[in-house]
């Protein structure tokens, strides 16, 4: 799917982090993930969507813990998608920098019999895979969901898919204007039990919660991690967030 060019970033005035030199072995455009151990995700409000009820296109600013803007994400999906299908529908992720080149894609594949955590264990089909490049074309990281009894699990491969990490989620994920409190999907080593970081959903505020589907998230991760990784855990969030908080009512 080719991406369409962004030729305005919402917020213009927002101070963006300096852009580090070129890193051997680093895919361009990710250098800035190796000076930090944390992003804040804040998707963007869509005054149309909230007062008419119509799926947009989601729009993302991505910032690191100092609240310096690192990247601008935007979704890609076609219109029928979004309302037909809504929080399962297929879509792709254009990351761009501060000069808005393309530096990473997240994509998601349609699939219409996925997400029953019971299922996703035993059958690809019914489990739901992200897929992340950097740069384009080239694959650094896979975010697949995996079978439990209740819990939220995943598993972070990276390009060759080999587990590197897993997620665990709470017993309920859920969110709205009555559940004041952030939400944790923890992530682990491959033996399940040592935590290295963390993607939380950060309750929004009231009004926000009531009226958008907006989310807040944030990553934390070891500071020497892989950039791939960090990226991947960027992805991973995104399929997160598709499958708990995108909820749509009228999707049905």
């Amino acid at each position: 799917m080719a991406a369409q060019p962004v030729t305005a970033q919402p917020g213009g005035g927002q101070q963006w982090m300096a852009a580090p030199g070129a890193i051997p072995g680093c895919p361009p455009g990710l250098e800035y993930l190796t000076q930090i151990d944390q992003l804040l995700v804040h998707q963007q409000v869509e005054l149309f969507e909230a007062f008419t009820g119509i799926e947009m296109n989601n729009k993302y600013k991505i910032k690191n813990s100092l609240g310096q803007q690192v990247y601008f994400a935007y979704e890609e999906t076609d219109i029928c998608m979004r309302i037909m299908c809504g929080n399962q529908r297929s879509f792709t992720i254009h990351v761009t920098d501060n000069n808005q080149q393309e530096v990473m894609r997240v994509r998601r594949d349609f699939k219409c019999c996925a997400g029953c955590c019971w299922c996703a264990g035993c059958c690809d089909c019914c489990a739901f895979e992200v897929y992340v490049e950097a740069p384009v074309g080239q694959q650094i990281g896979i975010v697949r969901q995996m079978g439990s009894g209740w819990k939220a699990h995943y598993s972070v491969m990276n390009g060759q898919r080999d587990e590197i990490f897993k997620i665990w989620g709470p017993c309920c994920a859920w969110s709205g204007p009555c559940c004041m409190c952030d939400v944790d999907f923890d992530i682990l080593g491959t033996d399940g039990t040592t935590k290295v970081g963390a993607v939380t959903r950060q309750y929004a505020g009231f009004v926000q919660e009531c009226f958008t589907k907006a989310s807040n998230f944030s990553m934390t991760f070891p500071q020497d991690l892989d950039v791939k990784m960090k990226a991947t855990l960027f992805g991973a969030a995104m399929l997160i967030d598709f499958m708990f908080f995108e909820y749509n009512g009228d999707s049905n």
